[in-house]
C-alpha cells in the first residue's frame, strides 16, 4: 500500500508557489517538498488542517491510497 500526496495540482490551480504555501501553512519549504515528493513518513493533523485551510480543500483532495499491485 502506498499513500500518494496530490498537492502539486492544488498548488498550481490556486496560483501559489511552494514557498508561499509553506509560509501560509507555517512549515519550511524543505518540509513541504518532503511531503509533496512522497518522502514523508508522517504528517501532523495540524499541518494537514493548515494545508486544507490554505488550499480550500478536504484531506482526501491531498492524500489518496494506492493499493499494491498483486505479485
Amino acid at each position: 500500500m502506498a499513500i500518494v500526496v496530490d498537492i502539486d495540482a492544488l498548488i498550481q490551480s490556486r496560483g501559489l508557489t511552494v514557498g508561499a504555501l509553506a509560509d501560509a501553512v507555517g512549515i519550511t519549504p524543505a518540509n513541504l517538498a518532503v511531503l509533496k515528493n512522497g518522502r514523508a513518513k508522517a504528517v501532523r493533523f495540524t499541518t494537514l488542517d493548515a494545508l486544507c485551510r490554505v488550499l480550500e480543500c478536504q484531506p482526501g483532495d491531498i492524500l489518496r491510497r494506492v493499493p499494491d499491485s498483486p505479485d
